[in-house]
Parts: structure tokens; C-alpha cells; sequence
């Protein structure tokens, strides 16, 4: 693991002051992606989230940056970790509107993330399957039914709501 962001983990910073330091060098650097798909894999579980989180964000401005690791994103969708649980699927959902093929292999853990007690986890799942069926016309029609399905049993309203909107996103296509 890169020596920065060793450094970076290490220092007194607060959490959000290390995800933003890390995400600005990761911009400058890309070899640093490589190491936070590193950290992800071999970290500690705070250290997992961390990288999970930068990743959420770089997956937003350079969704092609992430391409070479959808398979990484995928395997640690449903980790034990809840900031680990939430950052790799916003990446997948980030990923989608770019490479919408590429991430519906993760479609299968997004729906079992669905049922996880964690509102957070949840939405964020609902967010990635949204994502994916806006973009993905493949599976756009199955989806939408699995989605009014969900709609009927799901309690938070702003699970459900990344639902209707997206089912109205789909409609307008």
C-alpha cells in the first residue's frame, strides 16, 4: 500500500478530512486507485469503509477509473462493514450510468442488500438498482416489475421514493 496513503490513515485528520485528502491525491494519481482496491480487499474494517467511500466519489466524476475493478466492487457489496456496505454500491450505481452491462452482474447481492435492517444499506442498494435499470434496457422491464413489487412492502419512504422516481425516469424513456 502507497506510502500516502498509509500517512493519510495515520495522521490525526478527521474521517472526512482523510477521504477528501485521499480522493485528491487518487485524482493526481492513479496508481493510487490500485492501492484502495488494496486497502479494500487486505484493510482493517475502518480501513475497508475509507476506501470504500473515496471510491463512492471517484466512481461519480471518473466512472472509468473503476471499470478494471467492478468485479472487486461486486464481491464487497454485501460486506459485513456498514460504510463498506454503502460505498461500494453507490460506485456500482455510479458505474451504471456510464457502463450499465458492465455492473448488472451485481444485481443478484443489490436485491439481498434490500433486506439488510439498515435503512442506509438498503437505499444505497435501491440507488445502484435504479441506476442500473435506468441505463440498462436489457433488464429495464424486469426490474420495474420487481420495483413495484418493492414499492408495496418497503416501510422507509426514502427507499421507496428512489423506486418511483426511477420507475418515472424509465417511463419517460
Amino acid at each position: 500500500m502507497s506510502n500516502i496513503i498509509q500517512e493519510i490513515l495515520a495522521s490525526d485528520k478527521k474521517h472526512k478530512e482523510k477521504v477528501a485528502l485521499i480522493l485528491k491525491k487518487a485524482e493526481k494519481d492513479k496508481k493510487l486507485i490500485a492501492q484502495l482496491f488494496e486497502l479494500l480487499k487486505n484493510g482493517s474494517d475502518v480501513e475497508k469503509g475509507t476506501a470504500a467511500e473515496v471510491m463512492k466519489f471517484i466512481s461519480k466524476d471518473d466512472p472509468e477509473m473503476m471499470v478494471p475493478y467492478i468485479d472487486v466492487l461486486i464481491e464487497y457489496i454485501d460486506y459485513k462493514a456498514p460504510r463498506v456496505k454503502w460505498g461500494c454500491p453507490e460506485s456500482i450505481g455510479n458505474i451504471a450510468k456510464k457502463y450499465p452491462e458492465k455492473v448488472e452482474k451485481a444485481v443478484p447481492k443489490l436485491f439481498e442488500n434490500l433486506k439488510d435492517k439498515s435503512t442506509v444499506v438498503r437505499w444505497c442498494a435501491a440507488f445502484a438498482l435504479a441506476e442500473i435499470a435506468k441505463y440498462n434496457f436489457r433488464q429495464q422491464k424486469e426490474l420495474a416489475v420487481k420495483f413495484n413489487d418493492l414499492i408495496k412492502t418497503e416501510q422507509n419512504n426514502g427507499v421507496k421514493n428512489v423506486f418511483i422516481k426511477a420507475l418515472k425516469e424509465i417511463e419517460k424513456q
